[in-house]
């Protein structure tokens, strides 16, 4: 089954956004750009964006608040830290709080973020499999679907 494969990108660079959404676009993600993270809860559910990408160095409000902000409204949303402050602080923050990776700026390959992107909505789709699978066996029906445990990583 076709999942919802729609990103929520946050970035205070406007011609940043452009290019990584044209470039997403291009390979079939559904990119919808945000340059004022004041917006973001409005735009998650408007969009209904399950993954985001996400600067840590914006003006308004920092990238690693926001993160927690995301998490605390909706844990199952994955976020992908985008950064030109390179450092293991910001790195494990980020980590620590529930961002699934970190890409470094400047993206002169898109390759690293299409493989954090596409590991992330695997994560997504093995969840909904899951939930799927608890409905199937709630209403009666015993002969599961997935028979993974919840939240393993396929190999």
């Amino acid at each position: 089954m076709e999942r919802n494969r729609t990103i929520l990108h946050i970035d205070d660079d406007q011609s940043f956004l452009k290019m990584v959404s044209k470039k997403l676009s291009l390979s079939g993600y559904d990119v919808h750009c945000l340059d004022d993270a004041k917006n973001t809860s409005r735009e998650l559910i408007t969009t209904g964006a399950r993954l985001v990408l996400l600067d840590i160095d914006m003006p308004e409000i920092d990238g690693l608040t926001l993160l927690k902000d995301i998490k605390r409204h909706d844990g199952g949303i994955q976020v992908i830290m985008l950064t030109g402050v390179v450092s293991m602080t910001t790195v494990l923050q980020s980590m620590r709080w529930g961002a699934e990776a970190c890409v470094f700026k400047p993206i002169v390959d898109l390759r690293p973020l299409t493989i954090a992107i596409d590991a992330a909505f695997e994560k997504i789709d093995r969840w909904w499999m899951a939930l799927d699978d608890l409905n199937q066996r709630k209403s009666g029906n015993q002969e599961s679907r997935n028979p993974q445990t919840v939240g393993t990583a396929s190999r």
